[in-house]
């Protein structure tokens, strides 16, 4: 039986630092404040020039580095993102040509801040079926962009990053056991970026009413995630017949520390078991899970035959998750 498996990780963060410390000088809060609701205490933010596609280059050219592989190697690229350098072409064309992959077929896919997963559910599916055997993955965004910074309720929440991963068919008895998403456009206004599109596209009346910032209904939202996660958490288990003590680690997208607390309570895991690098990004949306899985790896907190559990939960309403066999 094939099966896709992570061959090699890579993530980029700009090196611009902005602290809670910071933003109390140009919003009404507090580091306190910030940090016991959030867990959050500092994020990356891009220079001015930078695009999604230059954050997706760093993180990809390291994952291929890392493997000893060259772009011509690559079957497929993905990139998720809700950021993209415009609205076409797809920013995994422009990361193709930078990378010097000719001819190989690319695209994006936004699922939000789930969106890595997403790209993994049909990574797999491609790999699984014999149609492409080497895939790119990237999740990049450049949420810095898109923030409203006098709206104290989102400015302090998002951070700039981009974390990248290679897939390869093998037929050992690892790499991803199942992949799980979902989605409720019931819910699309809890998270949503209403300007830029064909809806709303950039007027004056547009720019006056800042359409073209990122909106979220954060008390709406929050109790949603908290059920969701849980629930697919377990679910993901109970389908590979795992038990939750046989988890090696939970790497969870990087939103809220409460939300985090909760599903590993509800799970009964250890936060030592659970990936955490929150305080240092914010929420990094599609590309929060590879550049955690990237640390992780890069650390040494996976090892081979490690069972990692990945979760996510963004606009859409989208939520999704994976189980890997490291």
């Amino acid at each position: 039986m094939i099966r896709a498996r992570i061959i090699s990780t890579g993530s980029y963060v700009p090196p611009n630092v902005i602290t809670n410390s910071d933003l109390e000088k140009i919003v009404d809060t507090s580091d306190e404040w910030i940090t016991e609701r959030t867990g959050i205490k500092e994020r990356r933010i891009v220079n001015g020039d930078q695009a999604a596609s230059d954050l997706a280059y760093e993180a990809a050219a390291l994952a291929l580095k890392r493997a000893q592989l060259k772009a011509k190697d690559l079957d497929l690229i993905i990139v998720a993102t809700v950021t993209g350098d415009m609205p076409f072409p797809s920013t995994a064309c422009l990361l193709q040509n930078r990378l010097g992959a000719k001819n190989t077929p690319a695209f994006d896919l936004n699922a939000a801040c789930s969106g890595f997963i997403y790209g993994l559910h049909i990574a797999n599916g491609l790999i699984k079926s014999g149609i492409h055997n080497r895939i790119l993955l990237v999740g990049t965004e450049v949420l810095s962009k898109f923030t409203d910074w006098q709206d104290r309720t989102t400015c302090i929440i998002f951070g700039d990053g981009a974390g990248a991963v290679l897939l390869e068919a093998t037929k050992e008895k690892r790499g991803i056991c199942s992949t799980h998403i979902h989605s409720d456009g019931n819910l699309s206004d809890l998270i949503c970026l209403p300007g830029g599109g064909s809806k709303y596209p950039a007027s004056r009346d547009s720019i006056i009413k800042k359409l073209h910032f990122i909106k979220m209904k954060g008390n709406e939202t929050f109790k949603v995630a908290v059920r969701t996660l849980e629930d697919i958490a377990l679910k993901t288990l109970e389908i590979n017949n795992i038990k939750p003590s046989q988890l090696s680690l939970l790497i969870p997208h990087q939103a809220n520390i409460r939300i985090i607390q909760a599903t590993a309570k509800r799970l009964d895991l250890p936060m030592e078991k659970v990936f955490i690098n929150i305080d240092k990004y914010g929420n990094t949306s599609a590309a929060s899970i590879p550049i955690a899985l990237d640390e992780a790896v890069q650390t040494g907190r996976i090892s081979e035959g490690d069972y990692v559990l990945l979760e996510a939960f963004g606009g859409g309403l989208t939520w999704a998750s994976a189980l890997i066999k490291w």
